[in-house]
């Protein structure tokens, strides 16, 4: 699996720049996609350097950029794919509402972006709304998971019928199970075929059902991460910004707004 690492600048302190997902996002037609942030100091983290490596090093070509950083002066957030999780086969953006998902930015970019939305309330086990959606589950190609039980029960019917209705395999948790990130994983390519990365505490939580869900559609691949769960707050997921951009035809192309 071909992976691009982007160094963090030492000035500002960037302690949560190891999450890159929350403020760029990739798309196959070159798009790339820059979100408002809660945190003042994680706005830091938007640097054109990294989309410089991303082209240069990666050999992809992007042709436009969707900005929606503006919408940070309104108090109006949209946490990149932490917020939203995209079936990007059928063009289905899924996210729960919450301080860090605002549905007017939203609505924003599934209009520029061309994607259906699905929006719905979730909330953890201690009855509190759940700040990025990708907490609670995650979409592959052919399959999902999901702690439906965190969605609130006037919603989750419509959640799992839309997943079932593209085709999707749903893998359901446990909320004890999402307090360990069994949802916070992703699909990624690799020449030999599908991987889901996920956390060891991922993988360590599931059960035998559940793992062989997953492995019948991907080679699971876990990484050791436990200070960056206990203290950071995210898990294999969130450091990982997934690359669809096309490649760049001609050595002269580069990135361009």
């Amino acid at each position: 699996m071909e992976v691009l690492i982007a160094p963090d600048s030492d000035q500002p302190p960037k302690p949560d720049a190891i999450f890159p997902n929350n403020w760029v996002s990739f798309h196959r037609d070159g798009t790339v996609t820059l979100y408002p942030m809660l945190a003042p100091n994680r706005r830091w983290e938007r640097r054109d350097e990294v989309l410089e490596r991303v082209v240069r090093e990666g050999g992809f070509r992007v042709s436009r950029t969707v900005d929606l950083t503006h919408r940070e002066s309104e108090d109006k957030y949209l946490e990149g794919t932490g917020s939203v999780v995209l079936d990007r086969v059928h063009r289905v953006a899924y996210a729960c509402s919450s301080p860090r998902t605002d549905l007017d930015v939203l609505g924003e970019f599934a209009q520029q972006l061309d994607y259906e939305l699905m929006t719905f309330d979730a909330v953890d086990a201690g009855g509190v709304a759940i700040y990025h959606t990708n907490v609670l589950m995650a979409i592959g190609t052919a399959f999902a998971v999901i702690c439906s039980e965190s969605v609130v029960d006037a919603h989750r019917a419509a959640v799992l019928s839309k997943l079932r209705s593209t085709g999707h395999t749903i893998v359901e948790i446990t909320l004890a199970q999402m307090a360990q990130f069994a949802a916070n994983v992703l699909e990624l390519a690799s020449p030999n075929g599908k991987l889901i990365a996920l956390s060891s505490t991922a993988l360590g939580c599931l059960g035998s059902a559940q793992r062989r869900a997953l492995e019948s559609q991907a080679t699971l691949i876990a990484a050791k991460i436990p200070t960056i769960e206990r203290i950071g707050g995210g898990g294999v997921r969130c450091m990982l910004a997934e690359i669809h951009l096309p490649k760049r035809d001609t050595a002269g192309a580069g990135l361009r707004s």
